[in-house]
């Protein structure tokens, strides 16, 4: 039953969801506004869309922080506790924690946040293009000022990168994002080293040039075959590939190399896993929390389950490569084995994290945490960012960039002033693990099924167990929800050991 749609619902709750229903109308057309920037939009537009993007930003925040909203929550306090079911007390409890954090930050300084990340967008292709950080430095310095300055109006008791954190995951506390990296840390690097001490070389049917054309035709089977709704979606191509929209219409993007179609597979499958959470949210629930994504770490786990545990699996190339073969005629040699061996390769100079295997993955996302922290806490200064960086790589992957576009210049998350998001990828990969295994307890040999074609028996476990939700859990309950068990690593880590201790003969 639609929560909008419930007749005995207090009147304070009714006119409360009528309000954040145009609040969500906005921000949704301000992601479309981001979209087409990041996809179509012409070089020249930037002057206006910043301009723009703030105008809706502002609106945004004057829509949330309206004394009205307050007015109606503390009504809805007063209330017996019975006044209200689950789902009605989901959608106070969220629409409570976007209010009260909101109206601590002046508007002004949403909107300023807002124009700079639009006029930050174009410095950072730019800076990327020439391999120049000086071009993006200054934005970029900006942008840490005032995002402090925002952190600083939330809670000025709090480190400010602890407050930035719990905009993209705000149930599950900094303390367990370090607790998680660190034991990913302490178990993989040793897998690490053990791989690349290896005999073992894996095969990679992939050598050669591969039309990009044809790739992005490939792309679109992949999405055929995974079960993409293409009537509320598309497909297109970005510097760095996302996925945006809501129930009623998500949209992919990826990025073609023609010396590496595997990374464009593994990067659309990752989006479509994206894609296809938001479109298992409730589409009666549109406009209201019961009707959005649960945070980012959920977010991840779908996308990392899709592209991980599925498209690098053995049975996922036994199921594809005939399509891939049929796009690539200098593919008919190959076998499954040797497509599943380069698709799990373990590199030992990939400086990219996008195209980074499962392991080394990680360890760019701590570099990224670790830098971006330490920005945000005044403790590196931007123009130092650089080297920091490439000392980094060499202590973490053994590797040092050659340049800064293949080093701090290579993801767009600064530019879009998102520090406190990095750690939700390795959370999310982690999550990824343990909600597979409930998936596979539950519905059996989930190999058997991808070897059939049938991947809607894992789409609609998925729908059935997390995506339907929306936001009517916290992030510890969700989990809990979907798994039977509280959210931990041992999965992932028990995981990646298995998988490669079997593909490196360890």
């Amino acid at each position: 039953m639609s929560t909008q749609a419930t007749e005995e619902a207090p009147d304070a709750y009714e006119a409360l969801l009528d309000h954040y229903e145009q609040l969500s109308n906005v921000n949704a057309a301000s992601g479309i506004l981001q979209w087409d920037q990041e996809v179509m939009m012409p070089e020249g537009g930037t002057p206006a869309r910043s301009k723009q993007k703030s105008a809706l930003s502002e609106l945004s925040h004057d829509l949330l922080t309206d004394d009205q909203v307050g007015e109606w929550l503390d009504e809805l306090d007063e209330l017996e506790d019975a006044d209200l079911d689950g789902e009605q007390a989901a959608v106070v409890r969220e629409i409570r924690r976007q209010y009260e954090r909101a109206d601590r930050v002046p508007g002004e300084l949403v909107a300023e946040i807002s124009e700079t990340t639009s006029e930050a967008l174009p410095k950072w292709k730019q800076a990327k293009e020439e391999d120049d950080f000086s071009v993006f430095a200054p934005v970029l310095e900006d942008l840490v000022e005032l995002k402090r300055e925002y952190a600083e109006h939330i809670d000025p008791d709090k480190p400010a990168y602890e407050v930035l954190f719990a905009d993209y995951e705000p149930y599950l506390d900094l303390d367990t994002a370090e607790r998680v990296l660190e034991r990913l840390r302490e178990e993989l690097v040793p897998l690490i080293e053990d791989v690349r001490a290896s005999d073992v070389e894996l095969a990679d049917p992939f050598d050669g040039e591969f039309d990009v054309d044809t790739q992005e035709e490939l792309a679109r089977d992949v999405l055929d075959t995974l079960g993409y709704d293409f009537e509320h979606g598309r497909i297109d191509t970005a510097p760095h590939p996302f996925s945006t929209g809501n129930q009623f219409d998500a949209r992919v993007t990826t990025r073609f190399s023609e010396d590496d179609p595997v990374d464009a597979l593994m990067s659309t499958i990752h989006e479509f896993g994206h894609a296809r959470y938001t479109l298992g949210l409730p589409r009666e629930q549109y406009g209201n929390p019961l009707g959005e994504s649960r945070d980012l770490t959920v977010h991840e786990s779908q996308s990392r389950l899709w592209e991980n545990h599925v498209g690098r699996s053995r049975v996922f190339w036994e199921k594809f490569l005939p399509a891939m073969q049929a796009r690539f005629p200098q593919l008919e040699d190959a076998t499954p084995e040797a497509a599943y061996e380069a698709a799990n390769e373990v590199y030992e100079d990939n400086l990219i994290r996008v195209e980074a295997d499962e392991l080394t993955y990680h360890m760019h996302i701590i570099v990224r945490f670790e830098i971006e922290r330490e920005l945000i806490e005044g403790d590196l200064d931007v123009e130092d960012v650089p080297e920091r960086w490439n000392d980094k790589y060499e202590e973490y992957l053994g590797i040092r960039p050659d340049n800064d576009a293949e080093g701090c210049l290579q993801d767009i998350h600064w530019s879009h002033g998102s520090f406190g998001y990095f750690p939700t990828y390795s959370l999310g990969s982690v999550l990824a693990a343990q909600i597979y295994d409930a998936l596979e307890a539950d519905v059996g040999d989930v190999d058997e099924k991808v070897r059939n074609g049938n991947f809607d028996v894992i789409a609609d476990w998925l729908e059935e167990h997390v995506h339907r939700h929306g936001a009517r859990y916290t992030t510890p309950e969700l989990v809990e929800e979907a798994t039977g068990e509280p959210y931990n690593a041992d999965h992932f880590v028990d995981y990646v050991t298995e998988k490669y201790t079997d593909l490196y003969d360890l």
